[in-house]
């Protein structure tokens, strides 16, 4: 199942622009997507004053859709004469400026107003990304998430998502669209924002904090695999109705983590790395994770408070249910994949 028209948020973000190049120009690292669909048109929802020249030079059959996911009208507009469309949600606030009640703004009431609106609009298949964050952290260090995983959503972020996930799966059994839910983990690849690069900075520089012994693991979810697995959602009948974990064959350490790219960096892009890490206890994550539930619980938000206090979890899934129904190979690991964002950095970071 492949639609002419396909509906994009999200872009010009990161996932989103990905994705959006991926529908146009192919995934040549993935022999079933090289080749892409040369009548495919992609309709992109950009909130106002955003640059989106990125998404523009993509190609002209992009076009841009003025509009935000608080406003119903906008999202009419976005979906009007997509009948038989795909809409891939990929939009999301992740740390918030105004406090939390922004996560529900955009991550649950946008969510609901762009569901009515493709319902409305006659939208054949959502394709919308989720989060780890629904399941939270791993009770063990050997421990991987599954489908079959409950929901025990990390703060507030993590229950905007839950519920996110919740009003898509509402939408499934109504019956007027079909619906998938995707869950990348934490992103890495080309197009990265500028907090991605701070921490390639950081790590060449000496001071990436280590959180315990730095044997904790991540699951990474390569941007280009990522966008094969959304395309496969699409295409795959089986898909339908049902939730897939997306991220890389296997977790990695966060030491295994920090050596590659510093190992990258030196080796292949000449830079000069410290090899230092700021190594921290346990204890501060712990306190972190106190402070960040009290302010969280006021209604307020501290982005670097937030992420020490996850920097000594486990987040790790299983991807064999994507592989198994979907298809999914993700192609590309760590080390391959941190050169390729390297690259991207230091060229300039376009394309």
């Amino acid at each position: 199942m492949t639609q002419t028209l396909a509906l994009v948020t999200g872009a010009p973000g990161w996932l989103g622009t990905r994705l959006v190049r991926a529908l146009i120009k192919g995934l040549p690292d993935v022999p079933l997507l090289a080749e892409p669909q040369p009548d495919r048109r992609v309709r992109c929802l950009v909130l106002s004053g955003v640059n989106d020249s990125a998404l523009r030079r993509i190609g002209e059959r992009v076009e841009v859709v003025e509009g935000d996911l608080r406003e119903p009208s906008s999202l009419r507009a976005f979906c009007k004469g997509s009948a038989g469309a795909t809409l891939f949600h990929c939009a999301g606030l992740i740390h918030p400026t105004r406090g939390v009640k922004q996560l529900y703004e955009v991550n649950v009431e946008g969510v609901q107003g762009l569901i009515e609106a493709a319902e409305l609009a006659g939208v054949k298949r959502l394709v919308s990304v989720s989060s780890n964050s629904p399941i939270g952290c791993n009770p063990y260090a050997d421990h991987v998430f599954d489908e079959s995983s409950p929901f025990h959503p990390y703060m507030a972020y993590g229950r905007s998502k839950m519920l996110m996930e919740q009003a898509v799966g509402e939408a499934g059994a109504r019956g007027k669209i079909e619906t998938v839910i995707v869950r990348p983990t934490w992103f890495y690849g080309p197009g990265q924002p500028p907090r991605q690069t701070q921490f390639f900075q950081m790590i060449r520089d000496g001071k990436c904090p280590i959180v315990g012994d730095g044997s904790n693991k991540r699951s990474l979810s390569y941007v280009d695999n990522t966008c094969q697995g959304l395309l496969f959602c699409e295409r795959n009948e089986r898909a339908k109705g049902q939730t897939y974990w997306l991220a890389d064959r296997r977790p990695y350490s966060m030491n295994e983590i920090v050596d590659t790219i510093e190992r990258v960096l030196e080796t292949e892009f000449g830079q000069t790395v410290a090899h230092k890490r700021v190594h921290m206890p346990e204890l501060a994550s712990k306190v972190a994770w106190l402070c960040d539930w009290a302010i969280q619980t006021l209604g307020l938000y501290n982005k670097k408070i937030h992420v020490l206090s996850e920097m000594n979890k486990t987040i790790a899934c299983s991807i064999a249910k994507a592989e198994e129904e979907l298809g999914y190979e993700p192609r590309i690991q760590l080390e391959e994949g941190m050169r390729r964002s390297i690259r991207w950095w230091l060229e300039g970071g376009d394309g």
